[in-house]
């Protein structure tokens, strides 16, 4: 959980283009700022909005591993530099849905293997306390507070439905879009491509990524307490299909690559099935076989979707028309 230390906040617009895409698209970049006596952090969240749009539309918000509002993001051909993360964000306008980037690196560190890069927890450590207690939050919590006070900002934007806003990521991202959904209900849905171990994958099957790899490798991802369960994993009063189940009856979707076999796509798609019974006693439709599904045969109207698809640890159309169909048939369906 985020400690509760005072905080003083501001929200910004710092720049806006109405003829982005040749006129179709407003995009505008807003800055939310944090201060208090022990310092102060920006986090700069950038927002696409289609301009023929008759009323608020419904948007995805994705965390974003890079500077999107540096050098690293192209916005015109709405890609990063990273090959496996190009975002579609034409395509996402023109199905009607707005789009939001928020930077994870404006808050805290991607492979961080010191907490002093972690900028916005130091804001929120008590006087005398160097680094967050054992139960306190970590670096993926650090992200979804990002997601957080973007939605915050998105609820005063005339342009956006904040009550359909969806949230998405890939990777340690998505382990922290599926964190940001169960934290916040004000997320309408949340979409989770390839996130595996602390994300979609279960603890148990101790498969590709395991609890004590990313403790070892990435220390400050999870709350310090996550060290005690290391070979242990059976002794968790909980594992992730629980997690998946607490954004019920919100739809949760769950991406997933056969060659990936550090996220482990079988213990993802488990997850996404035993998630599934709670959001049966809300007499919704969801995954209704435990075994493991064919390739590139997507379930889209569920209120737990998934797919596994060839290939491996990355982000790409396939994927991409996925989410946005999934997102079409809860958003707009008739």
């Amino acid at each position: 959980p985020v400690p509760e230390i005072p905080v003083e906040r501001t929200m910004e617009v710092i720049e806006e283009d109405t003829n982005f895409f040749s006129g179709n698209a407003t995009r505008k970049k807003v800055k939310i700022s944090f201060k208090n006596e022990q310092g102060e952090q920006d986090l700069v969240i950038v927002v696409f909005t289609p301009n023929d749009a008759t009323g608020p539309v419904p948007a995805f918000m994705k965390h974003s591993f890079n500077d999107t509002s540096g050098n690293d993001f192209d916005m015109r051909k709405g890609k990063t530099n990273r090959v496996n993360c190009g975002w579609p964000i034409a395509k996402i306008l023109d199905r009607g849905f707005a789009f939001i980037a928020v930077d994870q690196s404006d808050l805290v560190g991607h492979n961080e293997v010191e907490f002093s890069n972690n900028t916005i927890h130091q804001l929120y450590l008590k006087k005398g306390q160097s680094f967050p207690k054992a139960h306190e939050w970590g670096v993926l919590s650090g992200i979804a507070f990002g997601a957080s006070q973007a939605l915050d900002y998105v609820e005063t934007d005339a342009a956006i439905d904040a009550t359909r806003v969806l949230i998405m990521g890939h990777s340690k991202c998505g382990k922290a879009a599926l964190w940001t959904a169960a934290q916040d209900e004000r997320f309408a849905m949340a979409i989770s491509a390839q996130s595996g171990c602390a994300g979609a994958a279960l603890w148990r099957r101790k498969s590709g990524e395991t609890l004590e790899k990313i403790v070892t490798r990435f220390p400050y991802w999870l709350c310090r307490n996550a060290w005690k369960f290391v070979g242990n994993e059976d002794d968790l009063p909980v594992d992730q299909h629980m997690l998946l189940a607490s954004i019920a009856p919100r739809p949760v979707y769950v991406a997933s690559g056969i060659k990936d076999g550090w996220a482990d796509p079988r213990g993802e798609y488990a997850s996404a099935y035993h998630a599934s019974e709670v959001y049966k006693l809300f007499g919704l439709k969801v995954l209704d076989s435990p075994e493991f599904p064919e390739l590139s045969e997507p379930v889209i109207e569920s209120h737990v979707g998934y797919h596994v698809r060839p290939g491996g640890h990355s982000v790409g159309a396939y994927d991409w028309d996925r989410f946005i169909e999934f997102a079409e048939y809860h958003f707009l369906k008739k």
